[in-house]
């Protein structure tokens, strides 16, 4: 009687024609609209002057304004001279760092492409755009385990040992997609850690470094001052960007290094570019510099009650299904759900057809292959609250009828 009810309002579901999504990690129109002001930072022609001086309407200006590099010194806790700042997609400088190695080589080594088989480690489950540009670029890549407060270091230092593998993909704070927060311990050992390639890079990819959710929010190391006491900086890259805090699209990013990785950088990045955008390096910095705390209270206000609603649907799901878990991140822009193994990729079939985009099942892991079947990504911040509620009935519906079959 019950899979009839269920199958009657999946059928009501498919056939009303509506297109939900909860694939990505987007900002909501509600928190772009709360950055209107942005618009006013710049108003007349002595405004375009950063503070020593540049006119930041013209070029030059190659690691960034001194304003915003301060804006994301503090964000990473590092120095301002370790920061360059780039353009509105930190992805695309952690493209640019793999494309460097692969073809002109880091910190003297010869270029990966000349060097045989690669391999990358690739904490699992984690965010299918670094894996992505790992298969791009041809390396193997060996899936490292992620433990409850970081990937499994055993098996990090294991693999480390071996000259082929060349770094490591790391979202150190409420990660993508499992919202864990690397512990000390764990971020010591990372510091520490001695890999037989000299050019073994560490991509520290702290997309979420503000995102809080709530009033116990998660706490991080801070890895480059602890690697400098290590001797083990150069392999360490840091990245972090505002697209989730103003406009995707029209933000800042930066990546933060040795001195000795910063010259190796911009000796190539000179090459390719007179300079970024530093008017949206001036907005930013003068907004933010002000008033960063409150901006991501703000966004925070319109995030927690989408995550709220969700954890509403969750637990119902948790008790009524062995097998069903959740996770329930401190901030960040996902919740990490795993289904009973063998169920992940039907539950995602049935609600893309009837509607509901959801992360491809497996996205989470290397190859897009999810061993147990068994994980999804749930990214609820896009959606309006109605919306939201709307996809997550439907998600109900159909991780009940997969599993109904078991």
């Amino acid at each position: 009687m019950q899979n009839a009810r269920l199958s009657a309002e999946y059928e009501k579901y498919k056939s009303s024609g509506k297109k939900l999504d909860m694939s990505r990690g987007k900002p909501s129109a509600e928190q772009l609209d709360n950055m209107t002001g942005l618009l006013t930072e710049i108003s007349d022609i002595d405004g375009c002057f950063s503070e020593n001086g540049i006119d930041c309407r013209n070029y030059g200006c190659l690691e960034g304004i001194p304003e915003a590099k301060r804006l994301f010194a503090g964000i990473l806790g590092v120095r301002e001279e370790n920061v360059v700042v780039c353009g509105n997609s930190s992805l695309n400088i952690m493209f640019d760092l793999i494309n460097n190695a692969y073809t002109f080589g880091i910190h003297g080594c010869e270029p990966w492409s000349r060097q045989g088989g690669i391999k990358f480690l690739c904490p699992a489950p984690g965010y299918d755009r670094h894996f992505a540009i790992t298969k791009l670029f041809g390396a193997e890549m060996i899936t490292v385990p992620m433990l409850a407060d970081g990937p499994d270091m055993d098996l990090v230092r294991k693999y480390a040992a071996d000259p082929c593998v060349k770094g490591i993909w790391c979202v150190p704070k409420y990660s993508n997609p499992t919202g864990v927060t690397y512990s000390d311990r764990v971020v010591r050992e990372f510091a520490s850690l001695k890999p037989a390639a000299k050019d073994f890079a560490v991509i520290w990819d702290n997309a979420y470094a503000v995102h809080d959710l709530t009033d116990t929010p998660d706490t991080l190391l801070s890895v480059l001052p602890l690697a400098e006491e290590n001797g083990t900086a150069d392999h360490f890259y840091l990245f972090t960007s505002t697209s989730k805090i103003s406009w995707s699209g029209a933000g800042i990013s930066c990546i933060a290094m040795s001195e000795k990785s910063k010259a190796e950088f911009l000796e190539i990045m000179k090459v390719k570019t007179i300079g970024f955008d530093k008017l949206a390096m001036l907005r930013h910095a003068r907004l933010l510099c002000r008033s960063l705390g409150d901006v991501m209270r703000m966004h925070a206000s319109v995030i927690r009650p989408k995550f709220e609603l969700c954890y509403k649907y969750f637990e119902r799901l948790a008790a009524d299904i062995p097998g069903f878990v959740f996770s329930r991140p401190n901030g960040g822009y996902f919740i990490n759900v795993n289904v009973p193994a063998g169920k992940a990729k039907q539950i995602v079939s049935l609600a893309e057809e009837a509607g509901l985009k959801l992360t491809p099942a497996g996205a989470t892991f290397p190859y897009g292959k999810d061993p147990a079947d068994s994980n999804i990504r749930i990214a609820p911040t896009y959606p309006t609250l109605p919306e939201l509620e709307e996809a997550l009935a439907l998600f109900d519906i159909c991780v009940r009828l997969a599993c109904s079959e078991q």
